[in-house]
C-alpha cells in the first residue's frame, strides 16, 4: 500500500512540479494582468516548484525502499558499480551544463526581474542549458538507485521540461520582443547550431 501512495505523490508532485514552474516563468504575462508584483509572485511559484522538486527526489529514495509490484525487476541485473559509472557518465556533464547555465543566467534563475537583460556566456550557444542539465538528472538519480522503473518513469521528465522551455520562451518574447524571436533563430533551444 505505501508503495503505491509513495507513487500517487511521486506522480502528482511532477504535475504540480510542472504546473508551479511554468506559473514561475511568466512574469511579463502575469504583469499586463497583475501588474509589477507579479514578478514576486514568480519568484514564490518557482520556489513552490522547486520544493515538489525535493518531493520528488524524496519519493524516488523512498520508491527504492518499497518498490511497485510491476512486471520489471527491482533492480538492473548488473552489479551496481556498473549503474554508478553510467549515472556518473551522465550526471557530471549534465550538472557541469546545469551550473554553468545558473551562474551565467545569474539571479534571474530564481527570481525573474524586469530590469534583467538577456544572458550571455552559455547563453550564446544555447537557450537552456539549465534545463537540459537538470532533466537528465532524473534518470541519473535512477539509475543510481539501480531501479529500472525509475528509470523509465524518469522519461516523463523530458516533456515536461519541452513544455517548461516553450512556456518560458512565450514570456520571454513577451519581455524582450524582437531581439529574443532574433536570438531563438540563431541560437538552438538544447543544441547549439552550426554557424
Amino acid at each position: 500500500m505505501f508503495a503505491w501512495i509513495n507513487f500517487a505523490i511521486m506522480f502528482f508532485a511532477s504535475l504540480l512540479f510542472l504546473f508551479f514552474y511554468v506559473r514561475s516563468a511568466s512574469p511579463a504575462g502575469r504583469e499586463k494582468v497583475i501588474g509589477p508584483r507579479a514578478y514576486q509572485i514568480c519568484f514564490n511559484d518557482r520556489l513552490i516548484s522547486g520544493a515538489f522538486e525535493l518531493v520528488i527526489t524524496i519519493n524516488y529514495i523512498l520508491y527504492y525502499f518499497f518498490p511497485l509490484p510491476t512486471p520489471l525487476p527491482d533492480q538492473f541485473p548488473w552489479d551496481w558499480w556498473i549503474s554508478l559509472v553510467m549515472a556518473a557518465l551522465i550526471g557530471i556533464p549534465a550538472t557541469v551544463l546545469m551550473l554553468v547555465g545558473l551562474r551565467d543566467a545569474g539571479e534571474e534563475a530564481l527570481r525573474p526581474k524586469k530590469e534583467h537583460t538577456m544572458y550571455e556566456g552559455i547563453y550564446a550557444k544555447i537557450r537552456h542549458p539549465q534545463a537540459m542539465g537538470e532533466v537528465f538528472l532524473f534518470p541519473v538519480m535512477a539509475i543510481l538507485l539501480h531501479s529500472p522503473f525509475l528509470t523509465l518513469f524518469s522519461l516523463i521528465y523530458f516533456p515536461i521540461f519541452i513544455l517548461l522551455c516553450y512556456a518560458e520562451e512565450q514570456d520571454l518574447l513577451l519581455r524582450y520582443g524582437d531581439p529574443y524571436a532574433e536570438y531563438c533563430k540563431r541560437t538552438g533551444a538544447f543544441w547549439p547550431r552550426r554557424s
